[in-house]
């Protein structure tokens, strides 16, 4: 078996190996295009459409048309580099088994080819006959981080405002869910404080959960080109690559963040590192989070995250010495059963420390998805547009009035979340799902039951770029989208920049821009009128650049979409100002709370806290080892229903599914290493290749999320506030395929 690269093996720069091969290429490359010997007529920049760090790519046209890629070197985000998935961003737009035309499935059973007319009349007619017999909640819609800001929110006012849905929620519900919940509950809105240049500007870096190197490898460049030789602290349970490049790692037992970072408050606020003129001035329940983290000293905390007395001193002692500290997470705490508090007991450490507002500083959740931010605020899924309640009548009016629409179309409620719409379809009260560039059959929690529940709906609509994914097996109707790089609009990426998307290839056969499909769907389902303004992706943009106003993530000052052209994507906030006031240019980078002033009401962030909850399903006797899952290599990407495309990015990353297990388990086990075992839970098996590695502990093991049998092992558990699943720990067994009593 192929062993899984070292990002050092992969290559993010113009001179790196991995670069000179992709410019080897012949233009074209992976496009179903003729190879071209003559240079590009003209070149555009573009944002990437895979995570959210939002880099920069530079399209090489001829006659119109995208031949070649490279990675933008003036832009703010990437700087010149790019990572492989961005190097080959154009090639899963040739795959074989795009879906090209409307497809519906016949009286036996099968996906055949039909008119767009028919497709929309079918849409409409089953959707509107459940709706009738069932009630206008008996619909449901799953949507997706992955299209356009543009395109998000003309799902969510067409479905909601238009066709009477209640309920629909977005993938971003399984990445970011818990920091935008520990946002709003501590600064009062959805707000990443940080912009990428805190990177380059802290002293001490503490990574919680996240495996920088593999998962945003261009934010490890930036921590790269830091010059002041910073401290760079990992909490994990794994020696990832990112903790192989530490100079410290925290390896503590699985779920124990919320234990660990009490205890380091204690310790702390014990020493008088606290900075209680920003506390006094800018925060609010300081003191009842002091009384709460008094039980939690150190020689509990280490005995509860299994890390030594001095490794838990030497951490404390570095953020107390530390002049610019920032905080960053990703989804090893977002996906957990206890995750908002876990992130707000990070955000607590950053205010009391008063390292939030000035270069190099902040409590600085890191995005998953290309445009998660965009769908946090514009998709009316967790919140109405523009980062809105959908339980306010101020904001409910607000809304009516900018769209032109009667404010009674407005739910007056909340939807409810991925999770709660699924536990209705199994109870038989939602009985229609459209499903929106999401492979929901193979990123779902526990797919075993998933399956079970999906069949039991009466009617699916799976609107996607590809007919071959798992989520299509379940499919009576497909709509062929367009991708990236084939369609217009925005993303929004995790430093809260605005950047443009370029449509540079045309989409194959009769697929459309998901934009377009809503069109055609409004104007189908009766409401076209309603929608009379939203004629094109920019033309939304400035009904969105409206509602903005005002709020926290105020953009009305972006005119338009070559303002974002020229100054190379905006972070928000960057409000309209008057016609007469002077000032300069906003700086290309940006940081919120400069001047300690929080969105709620008294404008000051609350320290929130809570007791931490006991794992959902420990290890047992039967099930010893404890399961942990994420990113495998940089090169793939969630399904792989992109990434797999590319014949390039294969060779990146092992065909086989994997396990990682330390060599203590391996030779009680007596496994030899690439040997072919089985991981089970109660909840399934799966088979893979055992890597013998000290990457993980011992009574630990680690599955890459990207291989469709993966979420057969995990436990349904779920964050109380944010609905987030835990895929990140259950409990597991490996045995040999021929061992037959265990």
């Amino acid at each position: 078996m192929k062993q899984p690269k070292h990002l050092h093996d992969l290559l993010l720069c113009r001179d790196g190996p991995l670069t000179r091969e992709l410019l080897r290429k012949p233009a074209g490359f992976g496009l179903g295009l003729r190879p071209a010997r003559l240079a590009p007529d003209a070149t555009t920049t573009s944002v990437c459409g895979f995570c959210s760090t939002g880099c920069g790519l530079e399209l090489h046209l001829r006659k119109g048309a995208a031949i070649s890629l490279s990675p933008a070197s003036d832009y703010p985000v990437n700087l010149g580099m790019a990572c492989p998935k961005g190097w080959e961003a154009l090639t899963p737009l040739a795959a074989t088994d795009r879906a090209t035309t409307p497809l519906l499935r016949n009286n036996k059973g099968q996906l055949v080819p039909v008119a767009w007319e028919e497709a929309l009349g079918t849409f409409v007619d089953r959707f509107r006959a459940i709706q009738d017999e069932h009630g206008p909640e008996s619909v449901a819609f799953l949507g997706t981080g992955q299209v356009t800001t543009e395109e998000m929110a003309f799902l969510g006012a067409l479905a909601k405002f238009g066709m009477g849905i209640r309920h629909g929620d977005g993938n971003t519900r399984q990445c970011m869910a818990t920091s935008v919940v520990a946002y709003k509950e501590a600064f009062g809105f959805d707000a990443p404080p940080y912009t990428y240049a805190d990177f380059e500007a802290s002293d001490v870096i503490v990574l919680v959960g996240s495996n920088l190197c593999i998962a945003h490898p261009i934010l490890w460049e930036r921590i790269c080109r830091n010059p002041h030789r910073p401290e760079i602290v990992v909490v994990d349970p794994r020696k990832t690559e990112t903790a192989m490049s530490a100079t410290q790692h925290l390896a503590l037992r699985p779920k124990s963040d919320l234990v660990l970072f009490y205890g380091v408050a204690k310790l702390l606020i014990d020493r008088g590192a606290i900075d209680e003129a920003f506390v006094d001035a800018s925060t609010t329940g300081f003191r009842e989070f002091a009384a709460h983290v008094r039980d939690y000293d150190i020689e509990t905390v280490s005995r509860e995250t299994e890390l030594s007395v001095d490794a838990i001193d030497h951490l404390v002692t570095t953020i107390q010495k530390g002049e610019r500290v920032s905080f960053w997470w990703t989804m090893g705490v977002n996906q957990s059963h206890e995750g908002v508090r876990v992130a707000q007991s990070i955000i607590n450490l950053a205010l009391m420390t008063g390292n939030i507002g000035r270069p190099g500083t902040g409590a600085n959740s890191i995005t998953g998805q290309c445009n998660a931010m965009g769908s946090r605020l514009f998709s009316n899924t967790t919140s109405l547009l523009g980062g809105r309640d959908f339980r306010s009548r101020a904001d409910r009016r607000h809304v009516a009035d900018v769209l032109g629409i009667d404010e009674g179309r407005i739910p007056s409620q909340n939807s409810l979340a991925y999770d709660q719409i699924l536990e209705r379809v199994l109870s038989g009260k939602i009985r229609g799902l459209w499903i929106i560039a999401t492979n929901t059959a193979h990123s779902w929690i526990n797919q075993a039951d998933l399956d079970d529940t999906l069949s039991r709906l009466d009617f699916v609509v799976v609107q996607d770029m590809y007919a071959s994914t798992e989520t299509t097996r379940f499919a009576d109707l497909v709509l062929p989208a367009a991708g990236w790089g084939e369609k217009d609009g925005t993303f929004i990426n995790s430093e809260r920049r605005i950047g443009l998307v370029k449509k540079a290839v045309r989409a194959p056969g009769q697929a459309l821009a998901d934009f377009h499909i809503f069109r055609l769907i409004a104007e189908a389902w009766g409401v076209g009128e309603m929608f009379a303004r939203w004629q094109s992706p920019e033309q939304v943009f400035e009904i969105l650049r409206e509602l903005s106003r005002g709020q926290p993530c105020d953009f009305s000052g972006i005119d338009g979409y070559d303002d974002l052209e020229q100054r190379r994507g905006i972070q928000w906030p960057l409000p309209e100002r008057a016609g007469d006031e002077a000032g300069a240019e906003p700086q290309a980078e940006r940081r919120l709370f400069e001047d300690g002033r929080f969105f709620h009401p008294d404008a000051k962030a609350k320290l929130i806290f809570e007791e931490p909850r006991r794992l959902p399903e420990p290890v047992n006797d039967r099930y010893p080892f404890t399961l942990l899952t994420g990113r495998g290599a940089s090169s793939q990407w969630h399904t792989q229903t992109r990434t797999a495309k590319s014949e390039l990015l294969r060779k990146l990353y092992p065909s086989e599914a994997y396990v990682e297990i330390n060599p203590a388990d391996a030779a009680r086990l007596d496994l030899a290493p690439h040997e072919q075992v089985l991981i089970e839970t109660r909840r399934g098996r799966m088979a893979a290749r055992a890597y013998i590695t000290n990457v993980v502990r011992p009574h630990q093991l680690f599955v890459p999320m990207h291989y469709p049998a993966t979420n057969q092992l995990t436990f349904p558990a779920y964050d109380p506030y944010s609905r987030q699943p835990a895929y990140k720990a259950c409990a597991a067994r490996v045995r040999k395929p021929s061992d037959r009593g265990v």
